[in-house]
């Protein structure tokens, strides 16, 4: 072989790579995700899908439907119609089932339907089997979720937070991709399986990414955490709004405390919590924490992700669990945070029920909650009626963390002294012959240590308090 010959193969060869790598970049632009959560595509017209299994009452399902069109009408899509297949379980290839699909595809194009959006989360394999027959995008309810958090996440640490989900929802998801592009580049030998190569650098990439995010998100939770600490060094204790999205737990906020939080008539208007300050009737002073709305079906990957804000929850001295008494499934989305609640680890949290919007509730269904949750309170977020019985209730059921203690003590015990300014509020201080005069608001426990001095003390005949639930 001559050195021009071979010259000549050697440039072949690179062409061929080169060729090799535009035809790879540019069947990535045609459809594959560029930036690891770049899988949704913007939707016009939406046709829904829901299953209706064996217990299930048809009203549950179209209850749930409903929810899913005011999701879809948040991302901001029209849905021109809705299909519900009854079925003893999900298909395990198309989640409804052969014949139901073929339904779809002429629904599909008889609609101009642009995506199909199931009412809940599909394996990938369906996903992409669905794909493949329909011919349009296919979605489910858990990444029409996820990217309402993507839209309305400000924060950093939302973003991060919301970003995470989003991958962990594409990881097992990444391989359709692959196979994908792997059949678009068909043919034998040096062509054959681009896609593959391209899945491994994505699945390195996204590992990569979730690390990070992880990361960052620890660091977030432990400067949280720190603040935490430091407001109850202080004794000021923190009330949580929780609650389903859209319950009116922001308006509650801004008029409990003055503040001017987002108000929004949509679902997920708010995702970043927000903390603002409280003065109850008697003076003590409060924080009060607007966290996540929480929905039906809420994505395991969003509960996971928003792991580190929940967190404020758990350590809330108080759970205002805020209703929307105006809405027809007003008893269904108290069952549906309870469980959220539960899932978390705080159902056994002390709690206030409050029946939100109750200026615009059907006087009767608003009674009959009354009667169904005896110590709710019914209010109006914009209107401030019961505001006042419900800053009165959570003034009676929030025991007061410190009390004022007088005490004398003497100089060899120093270290009480020290505990008192460390985790109480030392407001007076005189060193006296006998020993340091001490006038502090103290918890129950460095009250405790410091009990056998005090000359007046005031958690001294009191039992310790009961965990009653509002």
């Amino acid at each position: 072989m001559t050195t021009r010959d071979t010259t000549t193969r050697d440039s072949d060869l690179v062409l061929t790579r080169a060729a090799q790598r535009r035809a790879a970049a540019q069947r990535l632009q045609e459809g594959a995700p560029q930036e690891g959560v770049a899988i949704f595509r913007p939707v016009s017209k939406a046709l829904l899908v829901g299953l209706h299994l064996t217990g299930e009452t048809s009203h549950d399902v179209d209850a749930s439907l409903d929810e899913l069109e005011l999701l879809v009408d948040t991302l901001g899509a029209e849905t021109v119609g809705r299909v519900v297949q009854k079925r003893g379980a999900p298909d395990v290839a198309t989640f409804v089932g052969r014949g139901k699909v073929d339904e779809l595809r002429e629904m599909v194009t008889a609609l101009g339907a642009d995506a199909v959006i199931f009412d809940d989360e599909l394996t990938p394999a369906q996903q992409r089997n669905l794909e493949e027959r329909l011919g349009v995008q296919v979605l489910d309810r858990t990444i029409v979720i996820l990217n309402i958090f993507a839209d309305h996440a400000s924060s950093r640490e939302g973003k991060a937070q919301v970003e995470l989900a989003q991958l962990t929802y594409l990881l097992p998801r990444l391989r359709g991709w692959g196979q994908a592009l792997s059949r678009q580049a068909g043919g034998a030998g040096p062509l054959r399986g681009p896609g593959e190569t391209q899945l491994e650098v994505d699945r390195r990439k996204i590992h990569r990414r979730i690390t990070k995010l992880r990361r960052d998100l620890e660091a977030a939770a432990r400067t949280r955490r720190t603040k935490a600490r430091d407001r109850e060094r202080h004794g000021v204790p923190t009330v949580a709004l929780v609650g389903y999205t859209n319950a009116g737990k922001s308006t509650l906020l801004n008029r409990l405390t003055g503040a001017d939080v987002l108000v929004a008539d949509k679902l997920f208007a708010t995702l970043d919590t927000t903390a603002r300050r409280l003065e109850l009737p008697d003076g003590r002073v409060v924080v009060v924490t607007d966290t996540v709305g929480f929905v039906k079906k809420l994505p395991t990957q969003l509960i996971e992700a928003f792991k580190s804000t929940l967190e404020d929850t758990l350590r809330a001295d108080l759970l205002l669990h805020v209703v929307d008494a105006a809405h027809p499934e007003a008893e269904a989305q108290i069952l549906a945070v309870d469980r959220v609640l539960d899932e978390i680890g705080a159902g056994d949290m002390q709690r206030v029920l409050v029946l939100n919007k109750a200026d615009i509730a059907d006087r009767d269904e608003l009674a009959g909650l009354q009667r169904q949750f005896p110590s709710a309170v019914a209010v109006s977020a914009v209107t401030g009626e019961g505001i006042p019985t419900l800053l009165d209730k959570i003034t009676t059921v929030l025991p007061p963390r410190r009390r004022i203690v007088e005490a004398l003590v003497p100089y060899d015990r120093a270290d009480l002294v020290a505990q008192a300014h460390r985790d109480g509020e030392v407001l007076k201080e005189e060193h006296r012959s006998d020993g340091t005069y001490l006038v502090a608001n103290l918890g129950r426990d460095t009250a405790a240590a410091v009990a056998p001095y005090a000359t007046s003390n005031p958690w001294a005949d009191e039992a310790e308090p009961d965990a009653a639930a509002g």
